[in-house]
């Protein structure tokens, strides 16, 4: 007990060196994200931060002629703001105090931190047609990953020694979350000037753990949340002995082992993967689940690098039943929210306040839809429309729709590249003035003309076509009974005319509501945008006395393969 208590305090001594970095005749040092092929947004002034002895003085030159300087403060940590140019590549940083420090092959360019759980983390060398991607050589594409980390307490830098940025070429565009590498590729080939990706993704993690607790604290759910993991901590702790001193005494041992192996020049775990810091897991309040705990790691540490905007890929963890995924929308309201405000204000404003910030709809899981409309099963259903209403209420947001790409079986559907495009066109369009298309249909207002119900629209291109020959086939229509009935519907020019002959007195419609509606007749645009579920109707999604609904993964059979499905080319 007395080695655990003692090496819980020389663990917090070095929380607090990690942490705080108070400095004492230590040289200048910055943050690995601050490297050799980093990239820096264009035309701002880029922070740029580090530590130091208290007072030192530090500047830092770039090869372009601009020089800043400033001093570090009692603590020892610095930031400065170094006016950057147009666009280019092949220059150098000089950081300049006892000691110097020169970074090499700094491009300019445009950056996009990619932020999410498992979906976003899902690489390219898993995705489909990564073969296409074996002979990729594009310099001018940089890329920053990290190992997955969370800690209870914010940190001033990250975990991983071994994380720094990386051109693009097959093995780092491999190892690269498939939607950020698409993405990035096609900014990059479509505004041929550098682009940049900063890759932060954590599997099975909740919104919740994605922005800090202050925010959250006043909501009733989020209240609920972290109350159960804590009562769980405190439960094993009486009944198994588990606590969180042993935990972090643990995780020092294990971080000393990290630190060890590559100050002794190992830097892999096995042939494939690279070794990557310890994390713990119990107890829940220590673990990646809980409130704030993502954020402290994986979002702390890099504010206020430069940015121009944010892509979004997670929802599934806060959809296992539909009261939760409703209540997504005020909580990915609240994220964004913060994430700018904070961005902004720690940038000396450098960083946009309303910078654009893009989310991934959910894909199409579990069987097929056989249903008009799905019910309390339909979790994903409920949570795109939760983000769908996020996207009308969030100025400069955009959202791409992706219920034409998924699995049946599999949580993470290979099929990545339509969703990686999908929000670089998005980008093109909203971010870069590009005229194009950009989404799906965007249901504008419905009108009810006796039987039938007409649905008018915006985002229509050049006009709006089913996925296939045939009649669309995922509209449902309700009457005063509030039951739902399989529709009708034809395209008449801009508009859809929806109706049934089991519903005489209409009142309101539902497109594509369900967990899987992929196989159905969809929506798109000439230009091959899918339109988003959506409902006309303002009922409650679920009643709170009825008894809920979780969602539950298929078994997956022996030998499954998935297979991506058709839908149509996407030409802007």
């Amino acid at each position: 007990m007395i080695a655990a208590v003692n090496g819980f305090r020389l663990f917090l001594g070095l929380l607090m060196l990690v942490a705080a970095l108070p400095v004492l005749n230590a040289e200048v040092r910055l943050p690995r994200f601050f490297s050799d092929h980093m990239i820096l947004q264009q035309q701002t002034h880029a922070a740029i931060w580090g530590w130091a002895d208290a007072g030192e003085s530090v500047s830092i030159k770039a090869s372009w002629g601009t020089l800043a300087s400033t001093k570090a403060d009692k603590d020892g940590q610095w930031k400065l703001f170094l006016k950057t140019p147009r666009p280019g590549t092949g220059h150098t940083l000089q950081v300049k105090g006892s000691n110097q420090i020169q970074i090499k092959d700094v491009a300019i360019g445009e950056v996009w931190l990619c932020v999410g759980q498992s979906n976003m983390g899902w690489s390219v060398a898993n995705s489909f047609e990564a073969e296409k991607e074996s002979e990729v050589d594009l310099p001018q594409l940089r890329i920053f990953k990290s190992a997955r980390e969370h800690w209870h307490e914010p940190l001033a830098e990250n975990l991983d020694r071994l994380s720094r940025w990386k051109k693009c070429d097959p093995e780092s565009a491999s190892e690269t979350s498939a939607v950020a590498y698409y993405f990035g590729k096609k900014l990059h080939e479509e505004l041929k000037i550098p682009v940049g990706i900063i890759q932060r993704a954590y599997a099975g993690t909740p919104i919740e753990g994605w922005m800090p607790w202050s925010i959250q604290k006043g909501d009733p759910r989020a209240q609920s949340q972290r109350q159960l993991l804590i009562d769980f901590a405190e439960r094993r702790r009486r009944n198994q002995g588990e606590s969180k001193e042993k935990a972090l005494a643990t995780f020092e041992k294990e971080l000393a082992e990290y630190h060890a192996k590559i100050d002794a020049g190992q830097t892999m775990k096995n042939a494939f993967r690279q070794l990557m810091p310890p994390t713990i897991t119990r107890p829940g309040t220590l673990g990646h689940q809980h409130p704030a705990n993502i954020f402290n790691a994986m979002i702390y540490p890099i504010r206020p690098y430069g940015i121009r905007g944010i892509i979004w890929y997670q929802g599934e963890r806060n959809s296992k039943d539909v009261p939760q995924a409703v209540h997504y929308q005020s909580q990915l309201i609240k994220l964004i929210g913060y994430y700018r405000n904070s961005w902004h204000k720690m940038s000396d404003g450098n960083v946009s306040k309303d910078f654009p910030f893009q989310f991934t709809q959910l894909p199409s899981w579990n069987p097929p839809q056989t249903r008009p409309v799905e019910g309390l099963e339909a979790t994903w259903a409920a949570n795109r429309e939760s983000m769908r209403l996020a996207n009308r209420t969030v100025p400069n947001a955009a959202m791409a729709v992706t219920i034409d790409t998924g699995d049946t079986i599999a949580l993470h559907p290979k099929n990545k590249k339509p969703i990686g495009q999908r929000h670089a066109y998005l980008a093109l369009q909203q971010t870069y003035g590009r005229n194009i298309p950009a989404s799906g249909p965007v249901l504008k207002r419905q009108v009810i003309n006796g039987n039938t119900v007409i649905l008018e629209f915006d985002s229509v291109g050049s006009g709006l076509v089913s996925a296939r020959a045939g009649a669309l086939d995922a509209f449902a229509i309700t009457g005063n009974d509030g039951k739902w009935h399989w529709a009708k519907a034809e395209i008449k020019g801009d508009n859809i005319i929806v109706y049934s002959t089991e519903v005489t007195k209409p009142v309101a419609v539902r497109y594509a509501w369900a967990m899987n509606p992929s196989r159905r007749n969809l929506l798109y645009n000439r230009e091959g945008f899918p339109a988003s579920p959506f409902r006309t109707d303002n009922e409650p999604l679920f009643n709170p006395e009825a008894e809920l609904v979780t969602v539950l993964k298929p078994a997956k059979p022996k030998g499954y393969e998935p297979v991506d499905w058709k839908r149509p080319p996407m030409h802007p």
